[in-house]
């Protein structure tokens, strides 16, 4: 098997995309369908996944919004 470089793109399909979220595979959707969640890339005709580091910028958004005194004031 061929050694990845440090800087090669990990894809995550879609199931490893939810447990790491924590959102149900139609929020993804939803969530993609409004522009706020990243697109997948199509992988072949019945398969896509999402770029890892794609993922993870919108974790740490998320982080940073929930942190935030803005949302921290609006519960």
């Amino acid at each position: 098997m061929a050694e990845q470089s440090p800087t090669a793109p990990i894809i995550l399909r879609r199931k490893q995309v939810e447990r790491r979220t924590g959102l149900s595979r139609s929020t993804l959707y939803q969530k993609i369908s409004q522009g706020t969640f990243p697109a997948p890339i199509r992988l072949s005709s019945q398969a896509v996944g999402w770029l890892s580091h794609e993922i993870d910028e919108w974790i740490e958004q998320r982080i940073r919004v929930s942190r935030s005194s803005t949302y921290g004031e609006a519960r």
